[in-house]
């Protein structure tokens, strides 16, 4: 069959389709006659073998330019065209650009895949005909590379607790006159005395906000998450600095450092390394009858504990090959760059203090000032809360005597 040089191949092809399916249909009634007709045992006639023979090569030629046709349609290219359209021509002439220029709306798009033809087609070389080094990209790697972020530790080892109002009242002992003593019969009884302050605490917030465009937004759909991810890792940085350092002043936390108890030897020790000064301030705390559960200090001074060797060289506590937790005389050793370097807390975190959430961490999003008419979103990131700590002895807080 001759290919119609007036035509596009499109129509070509519909026509060919159309012409090989009524070929396939003859010769398919052909032989369905030829099969009924041996099944009765007669005599196959020579003109249906010819016949037969005449639509099996009409529809095989049929199928070659059919063949043709979508190769072409393939590349794109016209029938009887001697190079193909430009991939601008072919947008602009496709018809969903055609719909889409006739009657523009907002959010409407048009858009043609020519990424087959860009893989077979294009070269990648700098110079020639053809080339395209000029086009080519380098690969782009989904989503946004964070920053690296602090793991928060000192939350876990407080007691958690809960609050609907703002202030927090306790009751803390300040003193004990233990008097008991053994009593004969009908003498008088020896009187012990308790000293209880009240103390009040409230909550105070920790609170920032990002602006961030709609369409930024609705564009990178990572990027809600990570604004999110961020602004809660920024409150619980925050916080974990409060919760030791806070002190108490305007709107900080009243912190467990400032509370705490300063270290003292409660016995003499020679020649008092790192670890024994760790394991003098867990006894300080016991003493006070509240054992201790806990040790936070800098990541620097846990390495320079874990680096420390005998006469012959071997490590004392640490082991490069090891993988449990960090631990010193049984209490979980937490590191955190919140701590000052050199400095080392020691205490029953579990039961000498408490933390109270009123708000806990959240995210809200919402419309300031201009950014409506602006097509900003503000994002804010919030949590209120409060410490208690009800015995300043179970904490013990101290410097190991390496840095002036």
């Amino acid at each position: 069959m001759a290919l119609d040089d007036t035509k596009t191949a499109e129509q070509m092809a519909a026509e060919v389709k159309a012409d090989f399916a009524s070929k396939f249909d003859a010769v398919k009634a052909i032989a369905e006659d030829a099969l009924g007709k041996a099944a009765k045992g007669e005599e196959l006639a020579n003109g249906i073998k010819e016949k037969a023979d005449e639509a099996l090569t009409e529809m095989n030629g049929l199928k070659a330019s059919l063949d043709e046709l979508e190769q072409k349609l393939a590349r794109g290219g016209q029938a009887g065209e001697e190079g193909c359209k430009t991939f601008g021509e072919r947008f602009t002439e496709s018809e969903e650009f055609k719909s889409f220029a006739a009657n523009p709306r907002k959010g409407d798009s048009a858009s043609v895949n020519f990424e087959a033809e860009l893989k077979a087609d294009l070269t990648t070389t700098t110079g020639g005909a053809g080339g395209m080094g000029a086009a080519v990209h380098s690969t782009h790697i989904p989503g946004i590379m964070p920053l690296p972020q602090r793991r928060m530790t000192v939350r876990n080892l407080l007691m958690p607790g809960r609050t609907d109002g703002p202030l927090i009242d306790f009751d803390r002992e300040t003193g004990f006159a233990n008097n008991a003593d053994m009593v004969a019969e009908g003498d008088l009884k020896p009187q012990s005395d308790i000293t209880v302050e009240e103390v009040q605490t409230r909550t105070k917030v920790i609170a920032h906000w990002m602006r961030a465009s709609k369409q930024t937004l609705s564009d990178v759909a990572q990027i809600r998450s990570i604004i999110d991810n961020r602004l809660l890792y920024g409150l619980g940085f925050k916080e974990e600095q409060q919760l030791l350092y806070g002190d108490n002043t305007g709107e900080n936390l009243h912190g467990i450092v400032p509370q705490a108890t300063a270290y003292s030897a409660p016995i003499a020790v020679g020649s008092e390394t790192s670890i024994d000064k760790v394991r003098l301030m867990a006894l300080q705390a016991t003493l006070a009858e509240y054992p201790s559960t806990g040790i936070v200090m800098h990541p620097s001074d846990w390495a320079f504990i874990e680096l420390l060797k005998d006469s012959e060289g071997r490590y004392i506590i640490g082991n490069p090959q090891g993988s449990l937790a960090p631990t010193l005389w049984g209490l979980p050793v937490v590191t955190t760059q919140a701590m000052q370097i050199d400095k080392v807390l020691v205490g029953a975190f579990d039961m000498g203090a408490q933390i109270f959430d009123q708000w806990s961490a959240r995210i809200e999003t919402g419309f300031q000032n201009d950014d409506f008419t602006r097509n900003k979103v503000t994002v804010l990131a919030e949590e209120r809360l409060a410490l208690a700590v009800y015995r300043p002895e179970s904490f013990i807080y101290g410097d190991f005597g390496r840095v002036a």
